[in-house]
């Protein structure tokens, strides 16, 4: 065979060789998969709209918690698309926020309650002795006065006195300035002081249901004054004194709107005929807005598969039960804390087990995310925290700067600054 020939051959078995590799990389070789839709960190804002006040009160939606946009990146059902520098970005502060949630004490307290000046105050179940946290995290006793075995402290808001309730019904005024200690009867039950700490409201609860009042007195049980009956209804009552003074109590004794909605009365101080709160659902609890003006509140119904449901409505004698809004949250009011009469900040559980409305303590391994909440437009802003806590009650400081909150299934006390 000659060279030329030998020549044409290898041209030929190379030319062969290129066009395989070319057929290789035209129709066959896959580009590289750039994954655009990359779960997002929740750490910004979302704005939602008010579901109407009608007979079903936004049944489907309303069931589900704020924005759920944690739980859906869990599901990969996200549809935001955000580029990897957002997301490593968006990361990076996420993490720099978490660092900044503190634990004030490991001391195993209750009642926490704020303080004038940015401060707390508390009852260590370990000493039997009361606490104020000052604003720069310094713990000081309020008192050298032991109290063991407490079952409950109310306090006054504005003055640094309380109401301490024992197991055996014992009931004990005391003055953490002067040291004063007054006994008060053991037949009163659910205290509540005037916001100016002047007086008290209560449940004076005799052996005969005739003698069952919802009372006021000073706060070492003088000038008793009796505000209304109670009878066999002091179970439906709720004491807590408004921040305009203006209303006493809530009693579930109205009149009668099916299973999944109730009449809430009004009590006042003087007998006044106010509008009834109609509420949709039962479990109630709340929570007013500094000024007395609004009332946030929680209840729970079939409609929203027995899990706790937030709203919000007018609640001075003039505007009783006007501007009702669901929040469209799924969470209790004894998690919230109301900043004014618009924002308020609640901790949110992550999932919530339908049937929570009734047994609240089947949710409390489910950790809780804490949203600002702009009651106004719906708009909801994520606080990070380290994703462990599930919040038991929560206090915001006097101006407005820091979050104080108390954990179901940890000792202590934790703060995150918010502005």
């Amino acid at each position: 065979m000659d060279k030329k020939r030998i020549l044409l051959i290898i041209i030929f078995i190379t030319v062969c060789i290129l066009l395989g590799f070319a057929i290789y990389f035209v129709f066959f070789k896959k580009s590289p998969n750039i994954n655009t839709n990359v779960p997002v960190d929740n750490t910004g804002t979302t704005e939602n709209t008010f579901p109407s006040v009608s007979g079903n009160n936004g049944t489907s939606n309303n069931v589900t918690n704020i924005t759920n946009n944690t739980q859906n990146n869990n599901n990969n059902n996200i549809n935001n698309v955000q580029t990897l520098q957002d997301l490593l970005n968006s990361r990076f502060e996420t993490t720099q926020a978490k660092n900044l949630v503190n634990k004030l004490t490991e001391l195993d307290i209750m009642d926490v309650s704020p303080a004038s000046g940015n401060g707390l105050r508390f009852y260590n179940k370990q000493d039997g002795k009361f606490y104020k946290i000052s604003s720069d995290g310094t713990i000081i006793p309020m008192s050298n006065t032991v109290f063991f075995g407490v079952a409950n402290v109310t306090w006054s808001a504005q003055t640094d006195v309380s109401i301490i309730e024992y197991p055996d019904g014992a009931n004990i005024y005391y003055n953490f300035k002067t040291g004063e200690q007054v006994t008060l009867p053991q037949h009163w039950q659910d205290f509540s002081f005037a916001k100016d700490g002047s007086q008290i409201a209560a449940e004076s609860i005799g052996i005969d249901p005739d003698n069952r009042w919802l009372i006021t007195s000073d706060p070492t049980g003088k000038n008793i004054k009796l505000i209304e009956p109670l009878g066999e209804n002091a179970d439906k009552v709720i004491v807590d004194w408004s921040p305009n003074r203006q209303v006493l109590a809530f009693s579930a004794t109205g009149e009668a709107m099916g299973s999944d909605r109730q009449q809430i009365l009004a009590i006042g101080l003087n007998h006044e005929n106010y509008k009834g709160l109609e509420v949709e659902g039962r479990g109630l609890e709340f929570e007013w807005s500094n000024d007395g003006s609004k009332l946030l509140h929680s209840v729970y119904s079939s409609q929203s598969n027995y899990k706790p449901q937030l709203w919000i409505v007018d609640a001075t004698p003039d505007t009783m039960g006007n501007n009702r809004k669901n929040l469209n949250i799924n969470t209790w009011a004894s998690k919230c804390t109301m900043e004014d009469s618009r924002f308020i900040y609640c901790g949110v559980p992550t999932s919530i087990e339908t049937g929570a409305g009734f047994a609240p303590e089947i949710n409390n391994e489910i950790p809780d995310e804490i949203y600002k909440i702009d009651t106004q437009t719906g708009i909801k802003t994520l606080i990070p925290t380290d994703g462990t806590h599930n919040i038991n009650t929560m206090n915001i400081s006097e101006d407005g700067t820091t979050l104080y909150f108390t954990d179901t299934n940890q000792t202590g006390i934790f703060d995150i600054p918010i502005k």
